[in-house]
């Protein structure tokens, strides 16, 4: 259960823990911070990227990001309205960097979609 204080956390605020639970690489507190029904949309093959739902095919997808000591996510930007929050972030790894963006739409105080979208 995402940690909550005496009020239900709004959009931006359950957006930030699971930031901050990625940047620190826990996958399993970033899965907690999801729905059972969550949908990703991750940013490859090009041109759609593949669609994952629900806990288990969300954390096969993320676990080779997580299991990466030299990937990191710098935030850019962050926009929200209700119940959507948009992110603009830099992605890098070892050996280089992209740009992209994170469409988030939270449900009952835990992230029900993630959509990722990439530069180039």
């Amino acid at each position: 259960m995402p940690n909550r204080t005496e009020h239900q956390l709004n959009a931006r605020e359950v957006v930030d823990q699971f930031g901050f639970a990625w940047a620190s690489h826990d996958l399993d507190a970033s899965l907690r911070l999801i729905t059972t029904d969550c949908i990703f949309e991750t940013t490859s093959p090009a041109p759609n990227g593949v669609r994952c739902q629900g806990r288990d095919a969300i954390r096969d997808a993320w676990q080779p990001i997580f299991d990466d000591p030299q990937s990191r996510f710098e935030i850019e930007e962050t926009i929200d309205a209700g119940d959507r929050v948009v992110q603009l972030w830099r992605y890098n790894w070892a050996d280089g960097h992209v740009r992209g963006v994170d469409v988030y739409r939270v449900r009952d105080g835990l992230v029900a979609e993630k959509l990722s979208y990439v530069k180039g």
